[in-house]
């Protein structure tokens, strides 16, 4: 997570006050403010109405769950060489990742998308709406494995070509078997938050949520199921293809 002030001016007992208010955004680890800053502008080609939800979801209490810039660019670049027309998504939280997916399918592709949370699923489908892919989005509003299981149960095993994992880190195991049942062979899975901003790799960190996420990065290295990598970008974001 990186810092950006933001500046405005609000209107106090008739006086106009300059208020500086300084807010979490993600981006890759490990990169300094210049060298992020860089590889932004040789990289980054942000879609206007994917910057519009970023910086909204910036003022959310929760801001550090969205995805850094550079990790959608990404995605949405894995699913055009894939030639994806059928993707999952669990957790959606504001709708980021969702929409740069969906921005890269062609028109009759599909995210089926699963979340939760009522209120950030409104701003969700106020920036699907507006970028004009609201009716390639699926939206579940229910638990995750509910969702997964009911799609396993009417015949959607093998079916979808990419799956993004980016939710409750309780159930990542849950989800990861799930996902790996629902991508067809060939398929990709991707999963995010593996470095866990560095907790991952210090033993003086043993919190529930850390030792989930190191058994499960363990689990993926020894899985003769697929193929990986664990790429160093954002939080740390694992790809994993489904192997034959």
């Amino acid at each position: 997570m990186d810092r950006v002030t933001v500046q405005y001016f609000v209107r106090f007992r008739g006086n106009k006050v300059l208020l500086q208010i300084q807010l979490m955004t993600p981006k890759t680890n490990g990169l300094d403010r210049a060298l992020y800053e860089y590889l932004l502008t040789v990289s980054l080609r942000e879609p206007p109405i994917l910057t519009q939800l970023r910086q909204e979801t910036m003022q959310q209490p929760m801001s550090r769950m969205q995805i850094a810039p550079e990790q959608g660019q990404l995605m949405a670049l894995l699913v055009q060489l894939l030639g994806a027309k059928k993707t999952l998504e669990v957790g959606v939280f504001t709708g980021y990742s969702a929409l740069a997916i969906a921005l890269a399918l062609p028109p009759d592709g599909k995210v089926v998308a699963c979340e939760v949370n009522e209120e950030y699923a409104k701003i969700a489908r106020r920036y699907w709406q507006q970028a004009g892919v609201a009716n390639q989005i699926e939206l579940h509003l229910a638990p995750a494995l509910e969702t997964l299981d009911r799609l396993l149960a009417i015949g959607h095993a093998n079916t979808f070509d990419f799956a993004f994992i980016d939710a409750d880190k309780r159930n990542y195991d849950l989800y990861y078997e799930r996902s790996l049942q629902l991508v067809r062979v060939g398929g990709l899975i991707a999963i995010d938050n593996v470095l866990w901003s560095g907790r991952v790799a210090d033993p003086n960190v043993q919190d529930n949520r850390t030792q989930r996420m190191r058994s499960l990065n363990q689990k993926l290295h020894q899985d003769t199921r697929i193929s990986l990598s664990l790429l160093a970008i954002a939080d740390g974001l694992t790809l994993a293809i489904k192997n034959s």
